[in-house]
């Protein structure tokens, strides 16, 4: 080493500048590189600093300090300080000082902290480590570093140890590598090896290893080296160790392990010649590491599903992406090498299907497919399999195929002959390839087919035998279709074929197989492969794609796209598409017409989807509110409408679901069968049809189809075809329309409890309008004989089925009318006579024959008493008949041929269309011009055949022992009610029905208590009625008050249609019907006042339904007024009061409930249009004409007499309640018996409307009991007796002053226009108080009561009028104001304040009614009082409810005075005057010649000039009385008192005669 002193300076001042010097100087020596001695020289300056320190110049820690910067100068500093301390080490250990070589191992052991271990291992003694502690002991050392030196030195490798020579192996390969295409055999080949091992002493192990190489490379050569090896074989085992050392050592990392290796372990496990289980251990990588692999895979798959389908933002996308192309590049760099998957694919090649199931079996399901090569080649075993059974029943027809050679191994699986083979082993290799097949497109196409060929073996064989292992084989065909062929199909890339293939087979199963294999490759087939994890997620990112994109304008475009990607996945593309149109309907067109692209197995496929959606348990069928559908729900039925009619999609499995929902009580899904029957059948159900449409629903199909609906649904032949096929096929056309009838009331008694009144209201028109639309798809499209082989006779279906009535005659009417048809048909063969006549009197014959049955049949759905007022056969006919058979729509034919001609010439106008296809066009239209024009023909020829039926079955429709008022009743209850709601066409036809009835003249119907009763009890009808309903009802009502009007508007119209009919008698005969009496007839005025009391009942029901604040009653009664406003209201003051309330309703729902405002709005504006039409009340009926009930008897019992009231009509409102608000009013102490009927004509149409038909039935009693006292009168009075003569001449006296009296009022009246006007004012004044107040919830009573004692009486009464009508309610207070009124009002038409009050109008007839009754039951004596009463009555009018008192008493003093004059004539002949003398006039014109006294028109006339003069003259001076304040009231007082006192013998007379009706009732 270099010597270098260092100056003793630097020794001695270290600390101060000698260590800065050290530094500096090494600092030159690094830096220094022009000698190349720099190493040396820095070695010479550590030596001399070291060696200060072990000489104790220098302290360790100084040194230590510099050394330890000095490291950092260059990097083998620490390798030259330690060939320094070994220089030190050999020089310190040879000194005998110890405190040198102390101060030597101190400083190594200060430097260890830069200093590495290791290199002093290498450099220091052994001693000097130990010492260190860097090793525990210096021997141990020694030795060990001597084994290793002997290991690597001086150890001798085995060689050649059994003295082997080279050339005897180089012989054995030339042995085995020789051609053996000759006549060398293994026996051959063997005894040279033997001598070989024997010459050359070679290891019989390493010859077995040499046999094998060779094998390996010549591994065609199977048989020869199998047969050598078995031959040559030792221990199984040792042939497997040499097999495992060989695939060992192709283990270590960048090995692949040759195919050649993998073919003889193969070769050798196919013969047995090792064991699976030896060799399987020494194969590589084990099995836990294979399942761990596979289950990253999943979740990987998973990880990129979750990426696919959240939302990530760009730069954090295309981070990831980056990342994982990295991760794939790092996975293609080194593909690990599965030794048991190459094993497993050569075992596969050779056909050894047994072992490779036993490897496959050991790993996770489908691992081993999801490598393509072992796929392919199991693929490949299967083609082998099946390929005999194929060519024989899997090939089409014209395929020619190729050829396949069979294996030549014999232990491969057998070749299948017959698809019992396929169990053996077959469908297991099937079952282990799973998604996989998909590699080998031809060989799923042959499974397929294979499975087709099994089917219609399956479908035609019907031996017993064979029936079981055929249901195996079927089971084992599913299993493959659910484990095999979708999965296989999921992952083909887009393979149309191979989905119309499937469908090939799929569609011979039935539609429950089918669903539920879709329901299994939908919701589990994906979950369980991480392949198909990711297609899943790649399907659904690209359906988003199309979805964001698609719209009407690129429907093509998009449609193709769809297609595509539906070819493989369709559960998942159409499972979110499903899930977009729930959310957005507007969807719903483009993604239809978007379908067209799919093949039949995705439309299939779709059915199921959509079926899942419906069922889905998660979503709720109703929203929030409770109240309402949910929109998800009406956007899948619209959807499926729509798809089913455009789409050739088997529907059987949606009709299941319905009847299925329908069976478990749910009627929700009855919107998706309304959908549908629509879109495919274009039969549209709505309540909001118009005239022109419902008068063309009245005509046969092609109108229907033309005129009928909203919209034209065209070419709807196929679908509905499609629709009719699925009902018959699956036996579903019956159960459903049961299931609906029966669901009906299940929705309002089984569901309805919890839900909400609204919604009850909505499912049961849904469900209704779905069996009316539904009925009529099956009467329309069924042929007769499939529609009478379905639907049973009407007793079974109501007694058995429980079907309700209106339901069972909805499906029984298409039979009928078919039956009668074809019966008529077969009369008309029969008979060859062409003549009209003969032909009518056939089909009447056909009805009778098939009619009878149902005649008997009725009769059991309803008690025996039933038929004691209805006959069955009426009811029938009622319930048989529709539209059709009525009427023809002559205007609706003539606007759909008129809209075709004009069709056909704006063709011929536009040039722009084709030649061609103008010609088709026009043909079109010609063809259905034709078909209309022949459809009308055929119409009328049918209706003039039933009308004539009708004629001749009318006159035993109606039995004569049952009353008028049952018969009605239960004709309404029974048939008129049920059927007017229906359907629309149903309203109308109830009420063409009943006019019909009173057409033909059919004995025993009153159409007049018809329409009364029809009239005067809505109100809980109303109430009653669901929302379409109510639609119905007002219909009904409206056609009703169209006939009703059309008879009111014109005397000659009235004449020509109700005069001379049984329907218009007012007095009933049990003889029947004498149409020469007049006098039993309403006439013309009457009527016009019964129509009156109609409006006026109809508004009073409204106003009630109005004011209750119930949301049912309010919208019903507005839909309802609604329909009817063409024909009310007609009154002015009628619609003012009907104006008032609904605009109440406006103000009050405009926040609450906004459906009722929007159709409180609607009406209110409809009915301010209507204004202009109407009229004033005295417009509408002459109000004068009651008031001349109280001519003398004589003159209303003449032959030209039209002053009868409207009494004989409007007896309805006293008969049957009289007595008993009678004995009310008695019961509560008052004093005004005259006016109890009319307190009572108020309360009888609110409770039930009865009351007009008991009154009708005491009528009829009456009249009986007047018949036998007419008899009991001829035989006792001979001749007229001269006691009654000189009464009917005082009579006529008193007549003509009443008649002067009356004369004089009304002219009086007439002279006082400015008060009149002035109590119009106040009466609109007073109707706006009560609406304020009644909007504030303030009492009306008070206010009322208030005005009543002011000074002004009449306004008091106009108040309480007023208040009566706002209550909906009749209160006891307000009567008594309410008959001053009504009589002020017979008395005084021409004042025009009369108008204000609604109740008015009724009123007044109902008092009209009231005095005729007295007349009628009263002595001929008792009509001049009858007058005075009428001059009263206008005094009243002025001087309000105190001067009601005095009226009351002078009426009663009159009575009185007539009662003294009575008892003069005998009591024989007094006694039969009032009980029978004026009745009897009145009943007959000629029952009695002593009362037959008519008056001359001149007379009359001047009586009535008198009268009204008298009425004017007693009008002004009523006036006079009223301004004129206390003067009169004395006067009046006394009047007042002696008129009740009349009063009161006036009740006692009608009580008897109530109690003698009451008998005969």
């Amino acid at each position: 080493m270099a010597t270098l002193k260092l100056p003793g300076e630097w020794i001695k001042n270290w600390e101060k500048s000698g260590k800065h010097e050290f530094l500096q100087l090494c600092k030159e020596l690094t830096e220094n590189t022009d000698h190349g001695n720099e190493t040396k020289d820095i070695q010479a300056a550590l030596y001399e600093i070291c060696s200060q320190v072990v000489q104790g110049n220098l302290k360790i820690d100084l040194v230590s300090a510099v050394l330890g910067e000095m490291m950092e100068l260059r990097d083998d500093l620490p390798s030259i300080l330690a060939d320094v301390f070994c220089i030190l080490d050999l020089e310190t250990g040879a000194l005998e000082e110890k405190n040198k070589r102390d101060h030597y191992t101190h400083l190594v052991g200060a430097c260890l902290s830069f200093v590495p271990e290791a290199i002093l291992k290498e450099r220091l003694d052994p001693e000097t480590l130990e010492s260190l502690g860097l090793i525990k002991q210096a021997h141990q050392f020694n030795q060990k570093i001597v084994k290793i030196k002997t290991k690597l030195f001086y150890k001798q490798q085995k060689f050649n140890l059994l003295r082997e020579e080279n050339e005897g192996y180089a012989k054995l390969i030339t042995e085995l590598g020789q051609d053996l295409s000759g006549n060398i055999t293994s026996n051959l080949v063997l005894e040279s090896i033997k001598s070989l091992i024997g010459c050359f002493n070679l290891d019989p192990n390493r010859v077995l290893d040499i046999i094998l190489e060779v094998y390996e490379s010549r591994s065609e050569q199977d048989e020869f080296f199998l047969s050598l090896i078995k031959s040559y074989m030792c221990e199984p085992i040792t042939l497997c160790h040499i097999l495992g050392f060989k695939f060992k050592f192709y283990q270590e990392p960048n090995e692949e392990t040759p195919k050649s290796l993998y073919h003889i372990a193969a070769a050798l496990l196919h013969h047995n010649l090792i064991e699976l289980e030896d060799l399987y251990v020494h194969l590589m990588p084990v099995d836990a590491t294979i399942v761990e692999e596979h289950k990253r895979e999943i979740s990987e798959a998973k990880q990129i599903a979750r990426k696919l389908v959240t939302v990530v933002l760009p730069s954090e996308k295309s981070e990831d992406k980056e990342k994982e192309k990295e991760k794939e590049e790092e996975k293609n760099e080194k593909p690990p090498d599965n030794q048991k998957l190459g094993l497993l694919e050569a075992l596969l090649r050779i056909g050894d299907w047994h072992h490779a199931q036993s490897i496959m079996d050991q790993m996770p399901s489908f691992y081993a497919t999801s490598h393509k090569a072992i796929a392919l080649a199991l693929c490949q075993l299967v083609h082998l399999t099946v390929e005999p059974l194929y060519r024989r029943a899997g090939v089409p027809k014209g395929a020619k195929g190729c050829a396949l050679q069979p294996l030549k191994n014999k232990r491969a699986p057998q070749p299948t002959e017959s698809f019992e083979d396929l169990r053996k082993d077959t469908f297991s290799m099937l079952c282990y390839l799973g998604p996989h097949l998909s590699h080998d497109p031809i060989l799923f196409a042959k499974i397929v087919r294979l499975g087709k060929s099994f089917m219609k073996e399956y479908q035609t064989d019907s031996r017993p035998d064979v029936k079981d292992k055929m249901e195996i084989l079927l089971s084992c065909f599913l299993s493959i279709a659910d484990q095999v062929l979708l999965p296989s199909l999921s992952l083909m890339e887009c393979n149309a074929c191979m989905s119309e293939e499937l469908w090939g087979l799929f569609k011979l199963f039935p539609y429950q197989h089918r669903y539920r294999l879709y329901g299994q490759w939908k919701n589990e087939t994906y979950s369980g492969h991480p392949l198909l994890v990711k297609v899943k997620a790649q399907t659904v990112e690209r359906a988003k794609y199309i979805m964001k994109r698609l719209t009407k304008e690129n429907i093509k475009q998009s449609g193709r796209q769809i297609g595509k990607l539906s070819h493989s996945n369709p559960t998942i593309l159409f499972d979110y598409m499903l899930s977009q149109i729930q959310w957005y309907d507007n969807l719903i067109v483009p993604v239809v017409d978007s379908l067209k692209y799919l093949t039949s197995l995705n439309y299939d496929v779709l059915a199921y989807c959509i079926i899942e959606a419906l069922a889905n348990p998660e979503k709720e069928k109703m929203k929030h509110d409770d109240t309402t559908l949910s929109s998800w729900l009406q956007s899948l039925a619209s959807l499926c409408g729509a798809v089913f009619r455009k789409y050739p999609i088997e529907l059987a499995g949606l009709l299941q679901y319905v009847t299925n929902q329908l069976k478990a009580g749910k009627s929700f899904d009855l919107l998706i069968l309304k959908e549908v029957v629509q879109k495919m059948a274009g039969i549209e159900i709505t309540d909001e049809m118009t005239s022109e449409q419902l008068e063309a629903m009245t005509g046969g199909e092609q109108l229907k189809a033309e005129g009928g609906y909203f919209g034209q649904i065209r070419n709807t032949k196929k679908s509905s075809q499609r629709l009719k096929d699925a009902l018959l096929d699956h036996e579903l056309a019956l159960p459903l329309c049961l299931l609906m009838a029966q669901q009906r009331n299940g929705v309002v008694f089984l569901e309805g409890g919890e839900k909400h009144l609204k919604l009850v209201g909505h499912l049961y028109d849904q469900c209704h309008d779905t069996l009316v639309q539904f009925g009529g798809f099956l009467a329309s499209n069924l042929s007769t004989e499939d529609y009478i082989k379905r639907v049973p006779s009407i007793d079974v279906l109501c007694n058995q089925f429980h079907t309700p009535h209106d339901a069972a005659f909805f499906l029984s009417r298409p039979m009928y009318a078919h039956q009668i048809l074809s019966k008529y048909e077969e009369l008309k063969k029969s008979e060859k006579g062409n003549r009209q006549q003969q032909k009518v009197t056939k089909y009447v014959a056909a009805c009778e024959q098939v009619m009878t049955p149902v005649h008997e049949a009725v009769m059991s759905l309803h008690p025996a008493r039933v038929w004691d007022d209805l006959r069955p056969q009426f009811y029938a006919t009622f319930w048989s008949l529709t539209m059709y058979d009525l009427a023809v729509p002559h205007g609706a034919y003539e606007r759909e041929v008129n809209k075709l001609k004009a069709q056909i010439k704006a063709i011929e106008e536009n040039s722009e269309i084709p030649i061609n296809k103008k010609k088709k066009e026009k043909e079109r239209c010609t063809a259905l011009q034709e078909k209309l024009q022949e459809e009308e023909k055929k119409q009328m020829e049918h209706v003039q055949r039933v009308l004539h039926r009708l004629k001749l079955e009318k006159d035993s429709w109606l039995l004569t022992k049952s009353t008028k008022n049952e018969t009605i009743t239960k004709f309404l209850q029974l048939c008129l009610f049920p059927r007017c709601i229906f359907s629309s066409i149903d309203a109308v036809y109830c009420a063409r029905f009943v006019e019909l009835v009173h057409q033909q003249k059919t004995p025993n119907f009153c159409t007049l208590l018809c329409y009364d009763r029809v009239f005067s009890a809505i109100i809980y009808t109303v109430a009653s009625c669901t929302e379409n309903e109510s639609h119905r009802y007002g219909r009904f009502l409206c056609c009703m008050l169209e006939t009703v009007t059309r008879w009111h508007s014109d005397r000659a119209i009235y004449e020509k249609e109700c005069v001379n009919y049984p329907g218009f008698l007012t007095i009933f005969r049990a003889a029947g019907f004498d149409g020469g009496n007049k006098a039993d007839q309403l006439d013309y005025e009457n009527f016009r006042h019964v129509v009156h009391k109609w409006h006026y009942m109809l508004t009073k029901a409204s106003v009630h339904c109005l004011e209750t604040g119930d949301y049912t009653h309010i919208r019903n009664i507005l839909i309802v007024l609604t329909k009817i406003l063409p024909c009310y209201p007609k009154v002015l003051n009628l619609g003012q009061a009907l104006e008032c309330r609904v605009h109440k309703i406006c103000l009050e729902e405009k926040d609450k409930r906004p459906d009722l405002y929007a159709l409180a709005m609607g009406y209110s504006g409809r009915l301010k249009s209507q204004k202009v039409h109407m009229v004033p009340e005295n417009e509408f009926h002459h109000k004068d004409q009651p008031a001349r009930s109280a001519t003398p008897a004589s003159q209303q019992n003449g032959p030209g007499s039209t002053g009868k009231p409207a009494a004989n009509a409007s007896k309805t409102e006293e008969g049957g309640s009289e007595d008993g608000d009678r004995a009310k009013d008695k019961s509560q102490g008052t004093t005004k018996p005259v006016n109890k009927a009319n307190s009572t004509a108020a309360k009888v149409t609110t409770s039930n409307g009865n009351g007009a038909l008991n009154s009708t039935k005491a009528v009829k009693d009456e009249k009986e009991k007047s018949g036998k006292e007419k008899k009991e009168k001829k035989e006792k009075t001979p001749g007229s007796t001269p006691e009654t003569k000189a009464e009917n001449r005082r009579e006529k006296q008193r007549d003509e002053r009443a008649g002067k009296e009356e004369r004089v009022v009304r002219e009086g009246k007439e002279k006082t226009p400015k008060a009149d006007r002035e109590k119009v004012k106040l009466e609109e004044k007073i109707c706006k108080d009560d609406k304020a107040k009644a909007g504030n919830g303030e009492p009306v009573e008070p206010a009322r009561d208030a005005i009543k004692e002011s000074k002004s009486k009449e306004k008091g009464d106009r108040n309480a009028a007023t208040a009566n009508l706002k209550s909906p309610n009749p209160r006891s207070d307000s009567a008594e104001s309410e008959r001053d009124h009504k009589r002020r009002k017979l008395d005084s038409h021409s004042s025009p304040s009369h108008s204000s009050s609604v109740k008015d109008s009724s009123n007044e007839l109902k008092e009209s009614a009231s005095k005729q009754h007295h007349i009628n039951f009263n002595s001929v004596a008792r009509s001049k009082s009858r007058e005075r009463e009428v001059e009263k009555k206008d005094t009243e009018n002025v001087q309000g409810r105190a001067k009601e008192k005095k009226e009351e008493k002078d009426r009663k003093e009159r009575k009185r005075d007539h009662a003294i004059n009575d008892r003069e004539a005998s009591q024989e002949s007094k006694r039969r005057k009032d009980e029978n003398g004026t009745n009897s006039s009145k009943n007959s014109q000629s029952t009695s010649p002593s009362c037959d006294s008519p008056l001359s028109p001149e007379k009359e006339k001047s009586k009535r000039s008198k009268s009204s003069s008298k009425e004017k003259a007693e009008s002004v001076k009523a006036e006079r009385t009223s301004s004129g304040g206390k003067k009169e009231s004395r006067h009046d007082k006394e009047k007042s008192e002696k008129k009740e006192k009349r009063d009161s013998a006036a009740g006692k007379e009608e009580k008897k005669h109530h109690k003698s009706s009451d008998k005969h009732r």
